[in-house]
């Protein structure tokens, strides 16, 4: 884009074949300038920074990053970090792991009596599984035992089947019985119950 340079200069400068290319080459560069910058700006937080910001950020907070994890999952890592202050509520773990792994994902519960903070996860990622144990340790008081527990998202079936059948006994709880003459019990035929 010539006109970003060429605009400001004299009319007669538009005739020039040297300023004609050295203002489409200057253009270039600002454009790549303008392009640095507004990274630059991006970076500066963290739901707009690209891969080399959200390395440095994970390399300040001590975070081994796996290849496989996604740029929004770093991202939301690093928020959780960030975020992890005290004091703390259950509440506020509720939503700090509803904000991780999605809502409904996690169950959050205490037991004052027992001193028990338990966690129920629906969890087949490894990485989001650290990434909650580390949260639970973060947020958790001193004085509560975690305790994580895994939920499966799977349906049981289940087929219904009734019948009936008489059992005779063959034994009276009178003394006159004899062990081992003959069985404690005679099961009759079974009879389907419609």
């Amino acid at each position: 884009m010539a006109d970003r340079i060429l605009s400001h200069l004299p009319d007669f400068y538009n005739v020039v074949e040297d300023f004609l290319r050295l203002g489409h080459t200057e253009s270039i560069e600002l454009d790549l300038l303008q392009n640095a910058v507004d990274q630059l700006f991006n970076d500066q937080f963290v739901l707009s920074a690209g891969h080399q910001a959200i390395r440095r950020r994970e390399l300040m907070l001590e975070i081994q990053a796996d290849p496989t994890e996604t740029l929004e999952f770093r991202r939301r890592r690093i928020l959780n970090r960030y975020q992890t202050k005290p004091p703390f509520t259950v509440r506020y773990l509720q939503q700090q792991l509803d904000m991780l792994v999605g809502s409904g994902m996690t169950i959050v519960s205490v037991d004052p009596q027992a001193f028990v903070l338990t966690v129920t996860t629906n969890l087949d990622n490894a990485s989001v599984f650290r990434e909650v144990l580390h949260t639970v340790e973060t947020i958790k008081p001193a004085n509560l035992l975690y305790q994580q527990n895994t939920a499966l998202d799977d349906d049981i079936g289940l087929k219904e089947y009734l019948s009936r059948q008489v059992i005779t006994r063959n034994y009276k709880l009178d003394g006159s019985w004899k062990l081992g003459e003959k069985p404690f019990m005679t099961l009759g035929v079974e009879v389907p119950v419609t």
